[in-house]
């Protein structure tokens, strides 16, 4: 498989054209910004630990039944991955309160969700991700009413698996964001699941393992991804 042209250029990946029109590569890189850009650092081995733990993923959704755009490793920042036709919406799903949802809400962190929320948000950077509904995804034609089902469906079916493995790891899942893109008339998971995309505590201690880290200004945010790498069993060397 040969790599070709940028097609995009993200503010922590890459995606680069192949000789195969159906496929990508995703280059992970050290970037990691915050607050739609304002905050900027490169942080050593990032893109590797994200690139092998978001491929680790995604294979054990694979194997619970969520289809994924992930074919395979090529490197230790690269992945080879299906060509979507990316849907402009975010599914946000909470199981414990944090970040804007308590500046939205005015309700205090930590706070238990049951039932997880669910909320759309529109991809765009410029309008700092606006929270949108499913009439707006309809009205606007961002997806179509199916499409819309199958996404929450899909979901909800990640939080299932994931809080049971993160949970057996001795941590919460606090909530995530997923992207879906169609593939082959497929709704399919797209983008990446790691400690950029979701908020992770220690199940004891409360403490911070993901991009809050680098949020807060708490230090040692590669450290953090790495042990809850090491902790659910991700091979990064």
């Amino acid at each position: 498989m040969e790599k070709k042209a940028e097609l995009y250029r993200g503010k922590a990946k890459s995606v680069y054209t192949t000789d195969d029109p159906t496929r990508l590569v995703l280059l992970f890189r050290n970037d990691t910004s915050a607050f739609d850009g304002q905050k900027v650092e490169q942080l050593d081995r990032k893109g590797m630990v994200n690139n092998k733990f978001n491929h680790f993923i995604m294979t054990k959704l694979e194997e619970a039944g969520v289809p994924t755009q992930m074919d395979r490793l090529l490197s230790d920042n690269e992945a080879l991955v299906k060509k979507l036709e990316m849907i402009p919406v975010e599914c946000v799903v909470r199981n414990v309160t944090a970040g804007s949802i308590c500046r939205r809400l005015g309700v205090q962190e930590g706070m238990e969700l049951n039932p997880p929320t669910f909320e759309f948000f529109l991809k765009n950077d410029p309008l700092h991700d606006p929270m949108v509904n499913d009439y707006h995804i309809r009205s606007f034609g961002w997806a179509t009413d199916e499409q819309v089902a199958k996404m929450k469906e899909l979901t909800f079916k990640v939080n299932d698996v994931l809080k049971a493995m993160f949970d057996a790891a001795g941590l919460i899942l606090v909530d995530y964001k997923l992207e879906f893109g169609v593939f082959e008339g497929q709704v399919v998971l797209g983008d990446e699941f790691s400690p950029d995309g979701c908020r992770l505590w220690d199940k004891e201690t409360r403490q911070k393992l993901d991009k809050d880290r680098f949020r807060q200004g708490l230090g040692g945010v590669v450290e953090a991804y790495e042990e809850v790498a090491h902790r659910l069993g991700v091979k990064l060397d």
